[in-house]
């Protein structure tokens, strides 16, 4: 369970101490709005490395290879909101990216039931996860991490461990590849407002507050009457759902039901989730912050391959990101794990 030092989260308070004596604090400015200057950074260094970069091409090929990946942070987002974990969004997603191709190749489904049971069981999971946590007690660390190998068996179960090749229904392609007006990429349009759903969900809602409020401090949120478990197990099934709406975005792009296709989401998410904690509301899960960690990520991808570094690097890349931004906010005290 991760908890948060909400002394430094509320924006009255970040604002006060960003002025001090009719004086700017830089220490708080760079505390709040470090990552999104650090994106700046990485975004001008790469236009100047790269005169592809910039390009109108490039920029849309960015945006459409984070869809997936801003889906399904925005709903672990939930989950580290409400001081819980979900290490099993990976294997969520791929297990919902081949249920939605067999639905409709195998099972001769449309489109939008298909799509829809393959989301629904992705919430199920989700559910399950969160009964896990609040019914039998088990840290969702823990919990989680045992249902991904669960949902990675129930994929190959499903599958007998192979990639579903055929051709899909083209208004299922249109998902990940179509295009409005032939210009605006419609995986961007759809992800975008995903995010801006769970972004009102989280931000102006009852139930957001509660989420909130939850992985703020459980106790007292449980001593002011606040049904935490109920928060904490909504939380755990708005991640599954996430999970399982970017596995069905990513079987539309790639054309395939492929088994394992999703399992790199974890530490990407992971990482965006805990990049966005470092910005705006410094110890907090949002998903404005968690929107600024995939695009860093999304632009250290991209700008790595455009320079020609070798793929390995990318990952090694991630991983020293993650790290950095969980030392920062630890050693600010903005996050506890325990």
């Amino acid at each position: 369970m991760v908890a948060t030092d909400r002394g430094s989260a509320p924006t009255s308070g970040n604002a006060s101490r960003a002025l001090r004596g009719g004086r700017l604090d830089w220490s708080a400015i760079a505390a709040r709005y470090g990552t999104v200057a650090a994106a700046l950074v990485i975004f001008v260094t790469f236009a100047l490395a790269s005169d592809r970069f910039l390009s109108v091409g490039n920029i849309s090929n960015i945006l459409v290879q984070i869809s997936v990946l801003m889906i399904v942070s925005s709903g672990l987002t939930f989950a580290v909101a409400s001081g819980e974990f979900d290490l099993s969004v990976g294997q969520v997603a791929s297990l919902s990216g081949v249920l939605v191709a067999g639905l409709m190749i195998w099972a001769g489904l449309p489109v939008a039931v298909a799509i829809l049971l393959s989301i629904l069981a992705g919430a199920a999971i989700g559910v399950v996860n969160g009964l896990l946590v609040t019914r039998l007690r088990i840290p969702s660390l823990i919990a989680t991490l045992a249902m991904g190998p669960i949902a990675l068996g129930l994929n190959y179960a499903y599958t007998n461990g192979d990639s579903i090749y055929a051709s899909m229904p083209p208004s299922f392609y249109y998902i990940a590849t179509g295009k409005i007006f032939g210009i605006v990429p419609v995986p961007v349009i759809i992800a975008l407002l995903v995010v801006g759903i769970f972004y009102v969900l989280l931000n102006k809602t009852r139930l957001g507050r509660g989420v909130v409020a939850t992985g703020a401090n459980i106790q007292a949120a449980r001593l002011s009457g606040i049904r935490v478990n109920r928060y904490r197990l909504i939380a755990l099934a708005f991640s599954g759902l996430g999970a399982a709406m970017g596995g069905v975005m990513l079987t539309a792009r790639l054309g395939t039901g492929q088994s394992g296709a999703g399992d790199a989401y974890l530490l990407d998410s992971l990482t965006a989730v805990f990049l966005g904690m470092t910005a705006f509301k410094p110890g907090r899960a949002t998903v404005q912050g968690t929107l600024v960690g995939v695009v860093i990520i999304g632009m250290l991808d991209n700008g790595l391959n455009l320079l020609g570094a070798p793929f390995y690097l990318q990952n090694e890349v991630r991983g020293l990101v993650m790290i950095a931004a969980v030392s920062l906010a630890v050693m600010r005290a903005e996050i506890r794990f325990f």
